[in-house]
């Protein structure tokens, strides 16, 4: 049966709306890439297995970041991508720094920028030291919304900005708005005791604002949730806010609550079955009642891609944190 917005809509929009083109062309892309070894077993079955993998958001892993902010749904799958592989650092309690984290992205997306991760922990760590350890619930729901309103919080910071040197931002989003109460502006004296800006003059401006990003800004209704709550506000407090909201996160879809964040059976599942298959790795997981379901943190001797964060820890607390002579004497 058809959904209700299936048929609320005409076929070339929802397929626009679905960003059905942008998966085709990559589909055919791969294939004419890799024609010859898809030629031994059909190209019918690549394009099932294609879509099945889109379906299953799992058709991001490993690809350039280009591809993976093409659209809500793979943005979403690029979340719950994440979360999945690396709860296990919030299971175990560990507390990262932002270049860290960033290393984890990089597992997923080899040319993740280094400016995106940056914005998450400013969100977090606020005014703090951009190299101070962050938790992985604290980071995860900044970076969330960070990475899937990119776009919509660029043009916010703008807007703050002109609110905040006593501009009017409306005057140029809704040409035809003449209301005074848009322009009442507290004295340069008010301005300079008063923290960030009016809510409700704030609240104005984003909703215009969000009339043009249709997919890439949280819903109206909880925006104005959010800011009914204070009188005035800070850009970063508005981003707190966003990353704390239960709404935010539910009408994004990508992640559970924050109460279900470490919990994930059909992973547990997975990996105990996987782990049960290598050996000297059984005793380790099922050791007790308080043992992870992963390794514990301290690396192996094998070469692993956690080792540069474990080994760049242990360097922090013995020297000024430079790791290269101790990766020298390693080689």
């Amino acid at each position: 049966m058809l959904s209700p917005e299936r048929l609320a809509l005409p076929d070339y929009e929802y397929l626009a709306q679905r960003h059905v083109l942008t998966y085709v062309e990559d589909a055919v892309c791969q294939l004419l890439e890799n024609k010859e070894d898809i030629s031994q077993y059909g190209i019918a079955r690549f394009f099932t297995e294609y879509f099945n993998s889109v379906c299953q958001g799992t058709h991001i892993l490993f690809r350039e970041f280009s591809f993976i902010q093409a659209t809500p749904h793979n943005r979403a799958s690029f979340l719950r991508a994440f979360w999945r592989c690396f709860r296990t650092v919030g299971k175990n309690g560990d507390l990262l720094t932002m270049r860290e984290y960033h290393c984890l992205l990089q597992l997923l997306c080899p040319d993740f920028p280094l400016e995106l991760t940056q914005k998450a922990a400013r969100i977090v760590l606020m005014d703090d030291a951009m190299d101070c350890l962050m938790s992985f619930s604290d980071f995860l729901f900044a970076f969330q919304v960070q990475f899937y309103y990119s776009e919509f919080l660029e043009s916010v910071a703008a807007i703050y900005q002109d609110l905040l040197s006593g501009k009017n931002p409306n005057t140029v989003i809704v040409p035809t708005s003449s209301s005074g109460q848009h322009r009442q502006r507290p004295s340069v004296g008010e301005a300079g005791t008063l923290e960030g800006v009016e809510a409700s003059l704030f609240y104005q401006c984003l909703e215009n604002l969000c009339d043009r990003h249709k997919y890439s800004c949280p819903p109206p209704a909880l925006v104005k949730e959010v800011l009914s709550n204070v009188q005035r506000l800070t850009f970063y407090g508005f981003l707190v806010a966003l990353s704390k909201h239960h709404g935010i996160n539910q009408a994004l879809g990508a992640l559970p609550d924050r109460g279900d964040l470490m919990h994930d059976p059909a992973m547990d599942e997975e990996l105990e079955r996987l782990l049960a298959q290598i050996p000297g790795l059984v005793t380790s997981v099922t050791a007790g009642p308080e043992a992870s379901c992963l390794p514990p943190r301290t690396p192996p001797r094998v070469g692993s891609p956690w080792r540069p964060l474990h080994h760049a820890r242990k360097v922090d607390a013995e020297s000024d944190g430079s790791t290269e002579e101790t990766d020298e004497s390693e080689t």
